[in-house]
């Protein structure tokens, strides 16, 4: 059949429509081409002329800036400086004991320092860089630079190292960095790829461990051109991780540093609480040391002079010690007596210096006794026959658990390092512990805080907070975590009868400002701030009967580790409670003499933001005050967190 010329000429156009779509398609694909191979063979073609040339691209992780940690103002605790560093690549060096033989001709390495990078290089992947030295000055730092080309696999790096500008006022608190170890590996099941980096740090103690992850960030990358020496030729490009987050701790510095000076070369611990919020205001234990020191490689002789220390500066006192509280468990008893109906206020005991169980004598610590006394005299005295007989009347499973409603036997979630519970023992701890049946002198002993009974500084600061607002404070050490406020939760109420709780304040207000009070001597003068508190002595020691017939040895007689430990805790100002403190001085003698001056200096401080005024304190103690405060190494006001002046 014959196609009309119409129908030819329709066909006709439809070809040429195709031919047009090829040869545009044709055409893009010609231009992009072109423009490809312009872009590979001129504006690369240095690269690909290099990796010709055996040229190699490596990534490298970058390890981020680890967080900040601060004090409830906003001043560093714990921060980073800059930190020059030499590595070397394994599988990039070659001969890598040529290399670093030519290194120590170079910069000085410590034959110490060569073998530990010999062994890192044995255990490591060849891929890994190891960390050769760190802290080195910039000439040094400059002379390797300059000499890279006959120092294959070697990279000068700068990055940085974690400092604490206030050294031991915080090293209980924030613990300290160190590298990553096969130990620390071995808890994690999927470990960060950052900590494979031979040397990175990691927190080790307190703050810095607990809070780890949020501390440590997330890694960066880059990728570096090496050429077939090994050296570093550029970078091509890099990708920053995220920096850790900056924690905010509850802690006040210029107070830490003032209660750690104030402390001394005492084996002792000290707790400040506001008792409003339950934040932590000074944790302090003593003596302490220097983190710093861990960071940047504490020698064999450094770490054996604080290990060989009697005074024990590597142990946390405030959270970790456990000791029996002594006469200041005596507002326990009393609160437990007076909810068990046990005994009123106003009833008299009557001291004659013992109290006999069966065959046995328990004494009070003044012989010749203290008469007839009632519940506040036996506070404001500190008459241990008094709460023998309220301790036997009211049971052990009653005073244990008022211990617990007050803190003693609980242990708190802080991010610090071996936080004690303490023990508040009733019958079915010891039945289950020893398996023997409670006795009553068990009881009687417990009564007075000794026996079983333990407690930390932070449990006995916790104690008096809840006693002086009867609330069930929490005690805080974190304020904020990357820049959000931590939320405070009201405490609730304790339950426990106010007009209760108001007698044994009023018998803690005696024993500070009555003539007879134990703690009389420590007295605060201005009307404003004056304190309610309890002394307390614990022994260390069981006094036979024959010492007593013969008359007790005195502490200042015995060798240090054998003399009581002295203790004291308060809370101010007595009408307006803000600050509770609890101190513990180890073997330190009568808590009236060696523990209740510091803590009345310790929390005079914290109600005047500082030093206050002589007028404070009694006028007959103000020149020898005034004499001890001259030779106490503290922050002066103005100055930067790492400065230290005498006030």
């Amino acid at each position: 059949m014959r196609r009309s010329p119409r129908d030819t000429q329709e066909s006709f156009r439809t070809i040429s429509r195709r031919g047009l779509l090829l040869a545009g398609l044709q055409g893009v694909f010609a231009t992009t081409l072109a423009f490809r191979m312009r872009y590979l063979q001129l504006d690369r073609t240095d690269q690909f002329r290099l990796l010709a040339e055996e040229n190699s691209i490596k990534i490298r992780l970058i390890p981020p800036a680890r967080g900040l940690i601060q004090d409830r103002s906003g001043s560093v605790i714990a921060g980073n400086e800059q930190n020059y560093r030499i590595t070397i690549t394994p599988e990039d060096a070659g001969d890598t004991d040529a290399v670093l033989e030519r290194l120590a001709r170079l910069v000085p390495l410590a034959p110490d320092d060569l073998e530990r990078t010999r062994r890192e290089i044995a255990r490591r992947a060849p891929t890994l860089p190891i960390t050769v030295a760190d802290r080195l000055s910039w000439e040094d730092f400059s002379r390797v630079a300059v000499n890279a080309p006959v120092l294959p696999g070697v990279t000068t790096e700068v990055g940085l190292s974690r400092v604490y500008p206030l050294g031991p006022d915080f090293a209980h608190v924030l613990g300290y960095v160190g590298p990553v170890s096969d130990y620390d590996l071995s808890k994690m099941e999927d470990p960060d790829p950052l900590l494979q980096i031979p040397r990175f740090q990691i927190g080790k103690l307190g703050v810095e461990a607990k809070l780890e992850e949020a501390l440590r960030g997330k890694a960066g990358t880059r990728r570096i051109e090496v050429n077939s020496t090994g050296r570093v030729m550029r970078e091509i490009d890099r990708r920053d991780g995220d920096p850790g987050a900056n924690v905010r701790l509850t802690i006040d510095h210029r107070l830490q540093n003032y209660v750690q000076a104030r402390l001394g070369e005492e084996s002792a611990a000290a707790v400040v609480i506001d008792v409003a919020t339950g934040g932590i205001l000074a944790i302090n234990s003593a003596p302490s040391f220097d983190p710093n020191l861990f960071v940047r490689g504490i020698s064999s002789a450094e770490y054996r002079a604080l290990t060989e220390n009697d005074h024990r500066p590597l142990a946390d006192k405030s959270v970790q010690g456990a000791y029996p509280p002594g006469s200041t468990f005596k507002l326990v008893t009393a609160l437990a007596a007076l909810e068990a109906g046990v005994i009123s206020p106003e009833e008299t005991v009557y001291c004659r210096g013992f109290t006999e169980l069966g065959n046995r004598r328990f004494h009070c610590w003044k012989r010749a006794g203290h008469g007839h006394v009632g519940m506040t005299q036996s506070l404001e005295q500190s008459c241990d026959v008094y709460y023998y007989e309220v301790a036997q009347r009211t049971g052990i499973d009653k005073l244990a658990a008022m211990a617990r409603r007050l803190g003693i036997g609980v242990r708190f979630d802080l991010p610090m390092s071996a936080i004690s519970e303490g023990l508040a023992p009733d019958k079915e701890w010891k039945a289950r512990k020893y398996g023997t049946g409670w006795l009553i002198g068990d009881t009687l002993n417990s009564g007075i805080g000794q026996g079983f009974v333990l407690a930390s500084p932070l449990q006995l600061a916790v104690m008096t907070a809840r006693i002086a607002t009867g609330k069930a404070i929490m005690p805080r050490l974190l304020r904020a975590i990357d820049g959000q406020e931590l939320a405070v939760e009201p405490a609730a109420d304790l339950g426990i009868d106010p007009a209760w709780l108001a007698h044994v304040r009023k018998g803690m207000f005696d024993v500070t400002n009555s003539r007879r009070g134990t703690a009389y001597g420590s007295r605060i003068v201005d009307d404003t701030m004056r304190m309610a508190g309890k002394t307390g002595t614990s022994q260390v020691r069981n006094i036979t009967a024959a010492e007593r017939a013969r008359g007790v040895v005195s502490n200042e007689d015995l060798p240090w580790n054998r003399r009581d430990h002295a203790l004291f805790v308060c809370f101010a100002p007595f009408d307006t409670p803000r600050y509770a403190v609890a101190l513990v001085v180890e073997h330190g003698g009568g808590g009236s003499l060696a523990a209740a001056p510091i803590a009345r200096d310790i929390v005079l401080y914290a109600m005047n933001g500082g030093m206050p005024a002589l007028t404070a304190y009694p006028e007959s103690q103000r020149t020898r005050i005034e004499s001890e405060r001259e030779k106490l190494k503290i922050l002066e006001p103005g100055t930067t967190d790492a400065t230290r002046s005498r006030a």
